[in-house]
C-alpha cells in the first residue's frame, strides 16, 4: 500500500509579527532544516526568518501552489491575522513536527 504525499504551504517569521515568507514543499521538516541551517539562498538567509509558525496540508502540488499564491497577494495584516488565529502565541511550530 503506497502512503500517499501531503503537500505544504507554509509561513515562516523572523520573529512575533516580524518579517514573513511564504513558501511550499513536499518535506516540511527538510525544508524548515534547510532555511535554519542557512542552504536556501535568498530572501529567509538574507533576513533571519526561520521560525515556523504557520503550515497548512494539501493533497496534490497544484492546490498547494494555488494557496501559496493566494496567500502571496495577501495583505500584510491578513498574513498576521490568518497566523494569530492558528497560532496566537507565534510558537515555533517547526518543533512538533515528526521527522
Amino acid at each position: 500500500m503506497r502512503s500517499e504525499r501531503i503537500y505544504y504551504v507554509y509561513i515562516l517569521a523572523s520573529g512575533t509579527s516580524g518579517t514573513l515568507y511564504v513558501g511550499m514543499t513536499s518535506n516540511l521538516s527538510r525544508r524548515i532544516w534547510e532555511h535554519r541551517e542557512g542552504l536556501a539562498e535568498g530572501f529567509t538567509k538574507r533576513y533571519g526568518v526561520k521560525r515556523l509558525v504557520y503550515f497548512e496540508t494539501f493533497p496534490t502540488p497544484a492546490d498547494a501552489i494555488r494557496r501559496e499564491n493566494r496567500i502571496k497577494k495577501y495583505p500584510r495584516a491578513w498574513k498576521l491575522n490568518l497566523i494569530s488565529r492558528q497560532n496566537p502565541d507565534w510558537l515555533d511550530l517547526a518543533e512538533s513536527l515528526n521527522g
